[in-house]
């Protein structure tokens, strides 16, 4: 068993509501050398909170995230775990991490697509 950090991905349509849809998972597997976003965002849930919620922009920004993680840009010269740790920060914005927690697997792959069941789909 390896130990893994993870936090949902969350967008907030209206940030000044406070209200959240949890939209993907940020998982890193330090000894694993593994990072990964994943996103499972659903359009409907986001306009229950606001009607008029820009879903294309905030799966942009979404996208974003995930390309932040694949190391392009600027994080290409930068550590999975320093991605992972600029991913988690805490940030006011439509799109934004959050807390971190961590967990025991014994594949992470297979554990970001658990939480993904369990808490964003």
């Amino acid at each position: 068993m390896r130990t893994y950090e993870y936090a949902l991905l969350r967008a907030s349509p209206r940030v000044e509501r406070g209200e959240f849809v949890n939209i993907g998972v940020v998982l890193y597997c330090q000894a694993d050398d593994f990072l990964t976003v994943r996103l499972a965002a659903d359009g409907g849930r986001l306009r229950a909170l606001d009607g008029d919620a820009d879903v294309d922009g905030i799966l942009a920004a979404a996208g974003a995230l995930e390309r932040t993680c694949a190391g392009e840009g600027p994080a290409r010269e930068t550590s999975l775990g320093q991605r992972f740790r600029w991913l988690t920060a805490p940030r006011s914005t439509v799109v934004h991490a959050g807390p971190v927690h961590s967990g025991l697997t014994a594949d992470p792959e297979a554990e970001v697509e658990r939480l993904l069941d369990a808490m964003v789909r």
